[in-house]
């Protein structure tokens, strides 16, 4: 299980949201501006270790973000989760495009 809670997290957490103005990048699809103030891993970290810590696989979220991309009870992505993950190319940085792969 991924340890969300060590050093090497908070500092790759927080790179992440500067990386992402810390803007909720789900929100800004919808042309809205709110606060991101959590990381999403679109390759869940549990099922693909190799891809835990690349910036590519990290999106700055709010918690609304959050809960429409992972179901929170379960922890299994939800369509819009899965959608985002389908058009994440691994190791291909999304943020070149300035937006996230689903705007």
């Amino acid at each position: 299980m991924f340890n969300y809670y060590g050093g090497k997290w908070k500092r790759k957490r927080e790179h992440i949201l500067k990386l992402d103005g810390y803007k909720c990048q789900v929100a800004k699809m919808y042309g809205k501006a709110e606060e991101a103030n959590t990381v999403h891993h679109i390759y869940p970290a549990d099922i693909y270790p190799e891809y835990a810590w690349c910036d590519w696989n990290l999106i700055s979220v709010s918690l609304a973000g959050h809960n429409k991309l992972e179901n929170r009870a379960t922890g299994e992505l939800t369509g819009l989760g899965r959608q985002l993950q389908q058009r994440t190319k691994p190791g291909v940085d999304w943020r070149g495009r300035r937006k996230a792969p689903l705007g």
